[in-house]
């Protein structure tokens, strides 16, 4: 079991929020706009990153409260307690709380495999790459608690190389060596894991069957050479090119999750919302067969049901129990759920009020 206890205080509209006796599947319904998808938020921020709605902390704080906002959980009914909160002097700083001790946000990682998928999302195979591999990096994060501490390291080297690159004057020589020795260790880790990730997702759907769901199949787009020493030199052999640009034109930053269906041998943008649904289904759904190690995991579902049949709602819930994750889904009528109401922990919410059913 993973989460046996999820606490609000002033998160959204939840002024105090408190979930008890999670089971392996957990189901939140109400009205549009009663708070249900603002509890799978606040579950996504026990996760590194920004959580699945990509909000700035101040945004998450209850109009009722002092602008801060506080999410606790516990697990193994107690024996391990993890948190995070913002405080009214600094309402845009998370601080994270793990059994206690104060830590960095990448150590969430250590405790928690998380994914989801919500609505938002079905647009990712229309629009940049940028999204695609936000997806593709929290589906590593899941199953490599190490990617996030990498990406942060990353992203950090390669603002700073940016930075001067973009400057007037010539960049140190020395520094830019530092900064691309940093950017080829973390980088090429960061395209190791994604490309063995997207292996591993593909030895997966192989095996799976064309129906219910759109069989996906999987590329990891990337122009990343392999090997640290290979990035490195990569890097340095691009300087010129890059100060004219005025940013780093090489890395993992710029690679892409490549999908097609594969009946139709159609990338997944020229699909139809159907299709590109099913696809996110069944990339998610093999996901979740893939093992987290020690850690808990939990898949969270926002409106997964909605617009299912009930043919593939069945296999769905099928393939979900048999994934060992916790699930946690929302829905606005009960009926959705019909199939697992009798294993399902089942929440109404009402205007930021959560009660069991």
């Amino acid at each position: 079991m993973a989460l046996t206890r999820l606490t609000l205080r002033d998160f959204r509209n939840h002024a105090a929020t408190r979930l008890d006796s999670m089971r392996g599947f957990n189901v939140l319904v109400g009205e549009n706009g009663a708070g249900k998808t603002n509890v799978l938020e606040a579950i996504s921020l026990l996760a590194p990153g920004r959580g699945l709605r990509r909000a700035a902390p101040a945004e998450m704080a209850g109009r009722s409260g002092n602008g801060s906002f506080a999410v606790a959980a516990e697990m193994e009914n107690g024996d391990v307690s993890i948190g995070t909160a913002t405080t009214p002097e600094a309402p845009n700083r998370r601080t994270v709380r793990i059994n206690g001790a104060e830590g960095p946000a990448t150590r969430l990682a250590e405790w928690l495999s998380v994914t989801w998928l919500t609505p938002a999302m079905d647009r990712i195979f229309a629009e940049g790459a940028g999204g695609r591999r936000r997806f593709l990096d929290r589906l590593v994060l899941a199953v490599d608690p190490a990617h996030a501490r990498n990406a942060t390291r990353y992203e950090t080297a390669l603002r700073e190389r940016n930075r001067l690159l973009g400057d007037l004057t010539e960049p140190d020589p020395a520094w830019l060596d530092a900064l691309e020795t940093q950017l080829a260790g973390t980088g090429s880790a960061m395209a190791a894991a994604r490309r063995a990730l997207v292996g591993q997702l593909r030895r997966v759907v192989e095996i799976l069957p064309q129906q219910p769901f759109a069989r996906p199949a999987l590329e990891y787009a990337s122009e990343v050479p392999e090997g640290e020493d290979a990035l490195r030199a990569a890097l340095k052999q691009g300087r010129r090119r890059d100060r004219a640009a005025g940013r780093t034109l090489i890395g993992p930053h710029r690679d892409d999750l490549s999908v097609k269906l594969a009946a139709k041998d159609a990338p997944a943008a020229d699909c139809s919302t159907g299709e590109q649904k099913a696809l996110l289904i069944s990339i998610v759904l093999a996901h979740a067969s893939l093992t987290a190690g020690e850690r808990p995991r939990l898949l969270l579902l926002d409106e997964i049901a909605a617009h299912l049949d009930p043919l593939r709602r069945a296999a769905l819930y099928e393939r979900l129990g048999a994934s060992g994750a916790q699930v946690w889904m929302t829905g606005t009528e009960i009926a959705a759920f019909a199939e697992i109401a009798g294993e399902a922990a089942v929440w109404r919410v009402e205007d930021g009020a959560v009660t069991r059913v």
